[in-house]
């Protein structure tokens, strides 16, 4: 079997009220699917995450530069690919784009792998769970979402069976070396540190009533005493963790906080490869280790980083933000590693992960949400979704 085609495609949501994090303001999402074809009539299916750039852009590598170095290729040596594309990057790679579009074929490999030995993806892995608990994210700001709005939606996530609640804070302009004043729409949907403390104090009270949890994310505004003193003033509440409070290049604070801090401190998404997630692993500059399988590296380099934090106790819990084909992997990737923790699944209005799949993934009666038993990843898109909000 070898491989015959790589391609890319762009998806793309409008908003129609923005949404944001403590950096970035989305007015639209994007999602950019891998297809991997071969010679057998095989095909893969994945995601390259394009978060921060034009989607565009990470398309154009899938295609024009990572494409060419595995067509011809044996479509089942995965890990021998996953070096090629690697090695034949070093120059301007390891790690941001190209390592989001490497992740895109690497998802895609394995889909490939689970079809051609009629088996999940998770089970190749090793298989450790059929079923995940997952955990609802978003709380995202929005104009017109206050503290109250905000209650109301985590409550919203508990009613359906969530125990789980992820939301947004950091959208704060006067903390200092915050990157938020040199993004766009830097002056919408922004609030003080004593209002954020407010709206994660009106959720804490909701999950109270319902003997749930909830979780922060700061998307790496805080500087390190912004994150320590936000940080003691959240765990007294009981919120259960602070994620990616500080910039990715501020290990040394990461370290502090985590001292500092008696609940634990989650990261870092944004970071990529086995490398780098290794100094903060190393180090305990994190508790909870979370690296995403379009992003980070693909679920084959994604294996490693969970390995890794295995062979240091500590837990590994996939970030989760894009399309269905992104959340499908992370769950099997999840499914497959014995230091797993809970699934994000995001909440936000969004039908590239609702209306993509024919067969979603999808909260059962139960709390749980139970793996695909189809070879590979087990998935097949809706053919009218994708024609609906296809780019070009």
């Amino acid at each position: 079997m070898k491989i015959t085609n790589v391609s890319a495609m762009i998806l793309r949501y409008q908003y129609e009220n923005a949404i944001a994090d403590a950096q970035n303001y989305f007015s639209v999402r994007n999602a950019v699917i891998v297809t991997v074809e071969t010679d057998a009539g095989i095909s893969g299916i994945g995601e390259a995450a394009c978060f921060g750039g034009p989607a565009e852009s990470t398309k154009f590598i899938v295609e024009k530069e990572l494409g060419p170095i595995v067509i011809g290729e044996d479509p089942t040596n995965i890990e021998r690919l996953w070096k090629k594309m690697f090695d034949r990057t070093r120059q301007h790679g390891r790690g941001g784009i190209i390592f989001s579009a490497m992740s895109g074929i690497d998802v895609a490999l394995w889909d490939i792998l689970g079809k051609h030995a009629n088996c999940p993806v998770y089970k190749l892995l090793g298989g450790y769970s059929d079923r995940l608990l997952p955990y609802a994210s978003s709380g995202f700001y929005t104009k017109g979402k206050e503290k109250e709005q905000m209650a109301a939606e985590v409550e919203s996530y508990f009613k359906q069976g969530f125990k789980y609640a992820k939301i947004k804070v950091g959208r704060n302009p006067g903390v200092f070396l915050s990157p938020l004043e040199n993004m766009q729409a830097n002056d919408e949907c922004t609030y003080t540190l004593e209002e954020d403390y407010e709206r994660v104090k009106a959720c804490t009270d909701v999950a109270d009533r319902y003997g749930a949890r909830i979780m922060v994310d700061a998307n790496n505004t805080y500087n390190t005493y912004t994150a320590i003193k936000m940080g003691k003033a959240f765990q007294d509440l009981g919120v259960f963790w602070l994620e990616e409070p500080l910039h990715l290049d501020n290990i040394e604070g990461s370290i502090e906080l985590a001292q500092a801090l008696d609940m634990p401190v989650a990261g870092y998404e944004s970071e990529t490869g086995l490398f780098n997630f290794r100094e903060y692993i190393n180090r305990h500059a994190v508790d909870i280790v979370q690296p995403d399988t379009i992003w980070s590296g693909g679920i084959t380099e994604c294996v490693k980083i969970a390995n890794y934090a295995y062979a240091h106790n500590m837990p590994c819990m996939p970030h989760v933000f894009s399309s269905a084909v992104s959340l499908m992997a992370n769950a099997h990737f999840l499914a497959s590693i014995s230091n797993q923790g809970i699934l994000e699944m995001d909440r936000n209005v969004y039908p590239l992960r609702d209306e993509l799949l024919k067969e979603p993934l999808t909260l059962a009666e139960d709390g749980y949400v139970y793996l695909p038993q189809k070879p590979g990843l087990g998935i097949e898109l809706d053919e009218k979704t994708v024609e609906k909000y296809r780019v070009g």
